[in-house]
């Protein structure tokens, strides 16, 4: 069952002989527990693409729907308020709030919205990312892997329909990176969540179910069904996420 869908997906900047095609034409579609990889170059569309899945601009043209809901068509209001419950996002600088602990951190966002703290879950997600006996310490007294484990723990936390990472390990060593990518995976797994990643690293790319190219706006590799080789959770069909 697909969680995440585009339609004819375009983003273009300026006019005339200074059109720019951002995005020119991309139909994607993400199975419900699958991790997915936009490999791409500098300029080559990948963050724009991210961009749109994660409702933080708004398309020239082309839909984006996330679980079943057309996003490209909410106002601002309701589009902030279904971000905020729907997709959870990690990037390579972790937005920790340094006068808060870690594990304030990653409730923050469950708590900014009103609703009740999962407790049981949020403890789950902080075992498997390693982080228990680190849940009273504040940002500044963890290394970066450390600090990226707790931005990725804050985005589970709310159970999104689709995690989005962009560049993730950026700021990381090729060993954390590894380290973290790897439990990234984990609990991809482990809680049955949607992950879309972007990175130019071919290497960390081969981690995911299925990686995805994209050039000049459009995607230059095979996405249909029949060319997928999904090793996760979503090769089990029928299955459904953590709730």
């Amino acid at each position: 069952m697909n969680v995440l869908r585009t339609e004819n997906l375009k983003k273009y900047y300026g006019n005339g002989d200074n059109l720019v095609r951002a995005l020119d034409g991309i139909d994607l579609d993400v199975e419900r527990g699958e991790f997915v990889a936009v490999v791409g170059t500098s300029g080559s569309g990948k963050s724009t693409l991210l961009h749109m899945l994660g409702g933080l601009d708004c398309p020239t043209e082309g839909s984006v729907y996330v679980d079943g809901k057309d996003i490209s068509s909410l106002k601002d209001d309701a589009l902030c308020v279904f971000r905020r419950r729907k997709i959870g996002f990690v990037f390579q600088s972790y937005n920790l709030v340094p006068v808060l602990n870690v594990y304030e951190n990653i409730v923050l966002p469950i708590e900014l919205d009103g609703n009740t703290v999962d407790k049981n879950y949020v403890e789950q997600v902080i075992a498997v990312l390693g982080l228990t006996d680190r849940i009273h310490r504040l940002p500044s007294q963890l290394s970066g892997g450390q600090q990226q484990r707790v931005a990725i723990a804050r985005a589970l936390a709310a159970k999104p329909a689709i995690l989005l990472a962009d560049e993730p390990t950026g700021n990381l060593d090729s060993r954390t990176s590894q380290d973290v990518l790897g439990l990234l995976k984990v609990t991809g797994e482990r809680f049955g969540q949607t992950i879309v990643m972007i990175t130019h690293n071919e290497e960390i790319a081969q981690m995911a179910d299925r990686v995805i190219r994209i050039e000049d706006g459009k995607i230059t590799s095979p996405a249909a069904e029949e060319d997928r080789e999904i090793t996760g959770p979503a090769a089990e069909k029928g299955g459904e996420r953590h709730a």
